[in-house]
């Protein structure tokens, strides 16, 4: 069953596809390639689990150019956005937990930031289910990184809003977000005990910080704007949630107060004056065989 419940309430289509394209974007190529360790001179058939906006897909259309890439999501707005935003694959509307497609279709099936979400027996037995007998199974998890040296801090106004949040914050139990995380210990013995042999773990780190002369100017403005989306679509998933203690108003505030501070970064950033701010992301990757 298709929805629109996580571009909606949770995060927005721009937040995840932007976010996305800096974590693959092809400086990282390589690094990400060597912990995939997939034959890129063979004719995979490629499944992406939880695609949202595509940019992952997209990175693997770029890197695996002989690849038939398949990606899936029960989010409608956003199979619908990355259609309009990466061509060459084939996006699909379906449910991780009862994927469409037949028994063996597939030589490789990864998923990015969903694991936590879905119960593991259904997420890794589907994923079982899907691949050929050989294929490999590849699961991105996000980790505790670092993203406390942002470009200014939070105005009084700010802070009382986002506490007032707080109150009313029930996607936990609502939407099951973050509902099955796991250490990283555990991640593998999950893996394991749901059917996959010679499993396989490695961390990709990637610092993006705009700043730093290894960014091109492009890259520096989209590292910034990415954090712009992030908080706007934050405020819209707030009053979509929760209509009846916000108020339009109060939305509009934020987002002014939010643009004003990314307008003065790209300023800054502009007339050369460093800031150094920075987030670096660190991401499991779990490598699993079905035999």
């Amino acid at each position: 069953m298709t929805n629109n419940i996580w571009s909606r309430y949770i995060q927005g289509a721009n937040t995840l596809y932007y976010s996305r394209k800096l974590r693959f974007d092809d400086m990282f190529k390589e690094r990400w390639k060597s912990v995939f360790d997939l034959d890129d001179g063979k004719r995979l058939k490629i499944l992406e689990i939880g695609c949202g906006p595509g940019a992952l897909a997209g990175a693997f259309h770029r890197w695996y150019p002989n690849a038939e890439i398949t990606a899936v999501d029960r989010d409608e707005d956003l199979i619908r956005f990355a259609r309009e935003h990466e061509k060459g694959i084939e996006f699909v509307g379906g449910d991780a937990l009862s994927l469409p497609f037949a028994e063996g279709s597939f030589d490789v099936v990864i998923s990015n930031t969903v694991c936590e979400h879905i119960e593991p027996k259904g997420f890794y037995g589907e994923q079982l289910r899907v691949l050929k007998k050989g294929g490999f199974c590849l699961v991105l998890s996000s980790r505790k990184g670092i993203n406390g040296t942002k470009y200014k801090d939070l105005t009084e106004y700010e802070e009382n809003f986002w506490e007032k949040t707080k109150k009313y914050d029930d996607s936990i139990e609502k939407y099951a977000v973050g509902k099955y995380s796991a250490l990283e210990s555990e991640m593998p013995v999950i893996m394991e005990k749901y059917g996959f042999g010679n499993v396989s773990t490695d961390f990709v780190t990637i610092a993006l910080t705009p700043d730093d002369p290894k960014f091109s100017s492009e890259l520096a403005h989209n590292i910034i704007n990415s954090d712009r989306y992030s908080d706007i679509e934050r405020l819209d998933s707030v009053i979509c949630s929760y209509p009846e203690h916000f108020t339009e108003g109060e939305i509009e505030i934020m987002k002014s107060i939010a643009n004003e501070r990314y307008d003065e970064r790209i300023k800054k950033y502009e007339k050369g004056e460093r800031v150094w701010d920075t987030n670096v992301l660190v991401i499991m990757v779990l490598r699993g065989k079905k035999f």
